[in-house]
């Protein structure tokens, strides 16, 4: 019935799951996958995006790696934004409006095409440990399946509970039931678990909706798309989304329920995500404010189901329905489904390693809402890397570690297993602090040569990589070495009403300037010629522009970066004893010895740990 013994086991088929078993197998580990219902892979369990301010640069990495949430984005989109394109290129954010149904198809249909993935549907009740090491899985029928490593991804479902008003009633998702057993494993093996809430809006018919009293909102005029690769293409047509607003009048119904909500009646006790706050929430937490947006989306292009961003809540239906009836352009809405919150088990990460290998258990890795995140992005970027680095163990290869300075998924991971979340964690650009180097243009270009090593990125999307990168750098040199007369440029500056010049310059000088952009470079002559003899395309373009105009920020980010790349490289032995240090203050104690950092620069992030305690610590290394 199954392999005498697998190399990984993916508990879960979510996000982080499926990202989990897709790298695992294509890294040549004999992997299965195993979940509740293989109906619902990849299932969207909340809005029907990907992507996002932070969230976007996290999947064009894990697109740069080689995993498929990028692809599956591209080819299932209805709508693409590049948020943020109003600030600088750091905070650039790519955005899809997915179909829901057909983005659950196209990930399950490219796992099926996966070699060496196997798929089992039935709930996991239990793990295999033994000797401090992971030997398999239990399912509810009493099945043993045996494995060198296990990736646990269960989302919602450990001993999920769904709440809506007064009601509550197990589940891991609506219409899908719990999973119960692995947590009372885990606890029994010496884990400290926790919980924690997150939500989702009502769904609505959209035939039921008046969408001439909204605000239309299109996607771009020009879409980009995720995937670096060649395999798919931007959107030609897209369909809209619509924003309304609500009211004093919703306000003062959505108050009529509060003494049924959970979440103010003490039912609801774990911490919700911070910022995707529910509508109970918000009008309670900003009372000063008289509406809050709303965003309505559709779930497809041939389904009228839509999401209502925005009107996340766990209150009872028919305060749901009332309030949603009170909102412009919602007068008459027809419901699919009410909104509800849902708790359910979680373990702190700082449990794991920086592999997301657990430190209690050989071979067990975590990835997911199971290490308190929230977002699709945050679970399919944990995933990858759990599934990445489960397969190089099993083949007694070095790990895959992503540093701060290299990725969003190293900020990610670093955050999470040194500083710990009591609230579900979310990506932020503001959280990497090398965000200049860690954009969305330049995934490939950090990411791919590291994965092409490893043999998960194919030979096709490295050459890809190297030709934009040799071409680009190429363009950078051209706009360095070329001279441009006054008479070529004063016209271009003229217009953009910046200081004229006198005399011949190098139209880098020139397009460094704050008000000059590669619209008015390419009215050059020499440009053009340069643009039509190499025939540079619009990434190449855009890459050249961002390397010209942030040049020194670059520059200057990369030597602070390089600097704490010094304290990395200064490893802490596995068996350093703290105790011993008498010195350092005792709650620095407490936190070195229970997450044990493998670097300085690790220690140095921990909350509670002084820079007097590094330095005692440097000290008793011998530094």
């Amino acid at each position: 019935m199954f392999q005498d013994i697998y190399d990984v086991i993916v508990v879960g088929a979510g996000h982080a799951g499926s990202e989990a078993a897709a790298a695992a197998a294509n890294l040549g580990s004999k992997t299965l996958l195993v979940t509740m219902s293989l109906q619902n892979i990849a299932q969207m369990s909340c809005n029907p995006a990907m992507g996002g301010i932070a969230k976007g640069q996290i999947v064009r990495e894990i697109d740069a790696l080689g995993g498929y949430s990028g692809i599956v984005s591209d080819r299932t989109a209805i709508q693409f934004k590049m948020l943020n394109k109003s600030k600088g290129p750091a905070m650039w954010s790519p955005r899809v409006q997915s179909d829901r149904m057909r983005f659950a198809e196209e990930w399950r249909l490219m796992l099926e095409q996966t070699p060496n993935l196997d798929f089992y549907q039935e709930m996991v009740g239990g793990l295999i440990i033994e000797d401090g090491k992971v030997k398999g899985i239990k399912t509810s029928l009493g099945i043993e399946i045996k494995a060198k490593s296990v990736v646990l991804t269960n989302g919602t479902f450990l001993n999920g509970l769904i709440h809506i008003g007064e009601k509550q009633f197990g589940g891991g998702r609506a219409g899908e039931s719990a999973a119960y057993g692995i947590t009372e494993d885990l606890v029994k093996a010496g884990f400290e678990s926790g919980r924690m809430k997150t939500g989702t809006p009502p769904r609505v018919d959209g035939r039921s909706l008046d969408y001439s009293k909204m605000n239309e909102e299109k996607g771009d005029a020009k879409p980009d798309k995720f995937s670096y690769s060649d395999i798919t293409k931007p959107l030609v047509h897209q369909k809209s989304c619509y924003m309304t607003y609500t009211s004093l009048d919703v306000h003062d119904i959505l108050r009529e329920g509060f003494d049924r909500s959970p979440m103010f009646n003490g039912r609801i006790k774990s911490i919700g995500p911070r910022y995707c706050p529910s509508i109970e929430d918000k009008i309670n937490r900003f009372a000063d404010k008289d509406r809050h947006q709303l965003f309505v989306e559709p779930e497809g292009w041939n389904t009228v189901e839509v999401y209502v961003n925005g009107f996340s809540t766990s209150l009872p239906e028919d305060i749901q329905f009332k309030a949603l009836r009170s909102v412009v352009g919602f007068e008459n809405v027809k419901f699919f489904r009410p909104g509800y919150a849902i708790e359910y088990d979680y373990f702190p990460p700082t449990q794991l390693k920086h592999t997301l290998e657990t430190k209690l258990v050989e071979g067990l890795y975590f990835a997911g809402q199971i290490n308190g995140t929230t977002g699709y992005e945050e679970a399919a970027s944990q995933g990858l890397m759990a599934g990445i680095n489960a397969a190089l163990k099993v083949q007694e290869k070095a790990p895959m570690i992503l540093k701060r300075d290299e990725a969003y998924i190293g900020v990610l991971i670093d955050d999470l297993i040194t500083k710990g979340t009591e609230e579900p964690y979310r990506m932020f650009t503001s959280r990497a602090e090398f965000r200049t180097l860690l954009r969305q243009d330049n995934a490939d270009f950090r990411l791919t040569p590291m994965s092409h090593e490893i043999g998960l990125a194919s030979e096709l999307r490295l050459r890809r990589m190297e030709h934009k990168l040799k071409e680009s750098e190429k363009m950078v040199a051209f706009f360095k070495e070329t001279s441009i007369t006054a008479a070529e440029a004063n016209p271009i500056l003229e217009a953009k009403e910046t200081a004229l010049v006198n005399q011949s310059d190098k139209m880098f000088k020139m397009f460094s300037r704050p008000q000059i952009d590669l619209n008015d470079m390419m009215q050059l002559q020499k440009v053009k010629d340069y643009i039509d003899s190499n025939e540079v395309d619009l990434e190449i373009l855009e890459q050249a522009e961002i390397q010209v105009k942030y040049s020194g920020y670059i520059e200057k980010e990369r030597n602070n970066a390089n600097k704490l790349t010094r304290l990395e490289d200064v490893k802490i032995p596995e068996d350093f004893d703290y105790n011993k240090i008498k010195s350092m203050s005792i709650e620095a104690r407490q936190k070195l010895g229970k997450i044990r950092p493998i670097t300085i620069s690790q220690a140095s992030r921990i909350s509670g740990v002084s820079p007097s305690d590094i330095s005692v610590l440097l000290i008793y290394m011998g530094r």
